[in-house]
This record gives C-alpha cells, structure tokens and sequence, in this order.
C-alpha cells in the first residue's frame, strides 16, 4: 500500500509538472509570434496606412481557422455512453452508433446494408481484428530485433516506444472514420494504463513474466546453436529482451483492438484479462518465426569473431618454443573445425 501511494503521488507531481512546462513554452511560443506579427505590421504600415491593418487582420484570419481546425479535430460528436451490458436501454442506440461510425470492413458480406444490428457489428469486428492482429503481429516482430539487439539503449527504448505510438494510431484508423484527439488520447491512456509497471503492482507482475519464460524454456535454445551451452546465456540475453519488447507490443495491440471493438461495459472490464492470454500465444508464434533468425545470426557473429580472432594466431615456425607450438596447432585445428561446419 505504501509503494502504491507513492506511485499514486509521483504520478500527480509529474502530470502537474509536464502541465507547467507545456503552458510555459505554450506562452512562449505565442509571445514570439505576437512580437514578430508587430514587427511585419510596423513594417507594412510604413509602405502603406492601411497595410499594417490588413496584415493584422489576414493573422486574425489564419488564427481563427488554426483554432477551429484544432476544436474540431479535439471534440468528439456526442456519442451515447457506453452500456453497461447488453440488457441496458441504451444497448442498441450504442450499436446503431457504432455501426455508423466505425469503418466498414471491404470484405463484409452486407457492407451495402443500412439496418446494421448487432450481428452485423459483430462480423464486422470479426474481421478488423483479423487486420489489426496482423497489424500487431508485424510490428511486435520488429519489436522483437529492436529489444534484442539494441536492449538497454536510448535508441532501442524510443524506436520501441515510437512503434507502439505508431500501433495504437493505426489500429485505431482502422476502426473509425472520423478521428478526433480526445478519443485517441482516451485510447492512448487506456491503452498504457493497462500495461505492466504503468502502475507498480507487484502481484500482477507473474502473468506478465509468465509467457515470456514459457517460451524461453519451450524452444530448447541450447539446440539451436552450434556452440552448445557456451552460447546458450549469451543468446539467452538476446532472446529475453526481444521477448519482453514484443510481449508488450503484442499486449498494446491486442488491448488497442478490443478497447476500440467494446460494446457494454462489462467487456471493457475484462479487456486486460483477456490480452494478455492473447498476447501470450502471438509472442510464441512470433518468437516460433524470430528464434531461428536470431540464432543463426548471433552463431555466424561468433564464428567471425573466432575466426578473426585464430588467424591473429600465427603460423608454426622454426625456434618456437613447445608451448607457442602448441598454441599455434590448437588454433590451426580450430580454425578446420569452424570451416568444415559453415
């Protein structure tokens, strides 16, 4: 309870905080602008009495239109609230809605149809989540050589980050035709919220850690490489950080999904749940595709590596000691063992 306090604080502290810089550099930006549009102005109004008025005006003019194409891109139509379940009273005014307001997908059966119902709403979803798991699974793939080759790095974070950003934005386009901010940031919040550590709790850490080391453990990775048990905790290091990176890509899109196809309340309730046993089985489809890859990569750097490092090693010559000798052999028949296994 403590931790969660705490968390609970930090996190009013830093939304305070990032208020405040936004407005500040808000102020800014429209200071700047102000004074410079003082300036072009002074300097018409030296040409010509009226000129300084007419640019004044022509600022007021693309002011308004900036600030209304912002209004209506932020505000979202009225929309009835979502029901509770699927016996509320406005259950089917929020099916009508949706049906009007969600992209139809191309290969619906009735997609001329105007009396939508729930059926049609549901096939409809059926085969958006078809597109938007692909959509998912590509993008966790890619996730999955960023987390492992560029773990723990400032870039490796911000390309993951800027494809999960990307993920959400494109699921989200695919189910609705009119975009607006609020609903997009609704979805972002959720979407985050609903992720491990947004909201440090201890407890729900195990179903998270829990598919990642399943399929660790269920692709006898020491049969995957050449180098046996020598590069198995090497690859290991890889391999977990490519998991945990598409787990939570997979996790992002699966929640994206069902969060944009929630039709009662009751459902909404059940959205993490149900991700994460979804999340589970694409991270070992992906890892299933990814795992020779990666394998077959990191083996062939070692066999470079070891290849390059042997023919440091100099040839036997005349006067050596044993020893060097020895070296000089044992490097000699390494270097035939590596070339007959490529």
């Amino acid at each position: 309870m403590p931790v969660y306090t705490n968390c609970v604080a930090m996190k009013k502290k830093l939304g305070f905080l990032l208020g405040t810089t936004l407005v500040f550099f808000l102020s800014m930006l429209l200071i700047f602008l102000f004074n410079q549009l003082y300036v072009f102005a002074s300097l018409a109004g030296g040409l010509h009495p009226f000129a300084g008025y007419a640019v004044y005006g022509f600022a007021a003019t693309l002011f308004t239109m900036f600030l209304y194409a912002v209004i209506a891109f932020w505000r979202a139509p009225s929309s009835p609230s979502l029901p509770e379940n699927e016996s509320s009273p406005t259950y089917d005014a929020y099916i009508r809605y949706l049906s009007r307001h969600q992209r139809v997908h191309h290969k619906h059966p009735d997609s001329l149809k105007k009396q939508r119902d729930q059926r049609w709403l549901v096939t409809n979803h059926k085969l958006l989540e078809t597109d938007a798991m692909n959509i998912t699974k590509e993008m966790a793939t890619k996730n999955f050589f960023i987390g492992a080759f560029a773990q723990n790095t400032s870039y490796g974070t911000t390309t993951s980050l800027k494809n999960n950003f990307k993920l959400v934005w494109k699921i989200y386009k695919l189910h609705h035709i009119d975009h607006h901010g609020s609903n997009l940031l609704a979805q972002l919040r959720f979407t985050y919220e609903s992720l491990p550590l947004s909201d440090f709790q201890k407890d729900q850490l195990p179903a998270h850690i829990k598919p990642i080391i399943q399929s660790a453990f269920s692709n006898t990775l020491s049969t995957l490489l050449p180098g046996g048990n020598l590069l198995t905790p090497f690859f290991m290091n890889f391999f977990l950080a490519g998991a945990t990176n598409t787990y939570l890509t997979c996790l992002a899109g699966i929640i994206t999904t069902h969060y944009c196809q929630t039709l009662t309340e009751d459902e909404k309730a059940e959205i993490v749940t149900r991700s994460q046993f979804e999340a589970s089985f694409m991270l070992k489809e992906i890892i299933k595709d990814c795992n020779p890859i990666l394998s077959v990569t990191i083996s062939n750097a070692v066999k470079k590596a070891g290849m390059e490092s042997l023919d440091s090693v100099q040839t036997p010559k005349s006067g050596n000691s044993i020893t060097q000798d020895i070296v000089n052999h044992l490097a000699q028949s390494l270097k035939n063992i590596i070339n007959e296994n490529k």
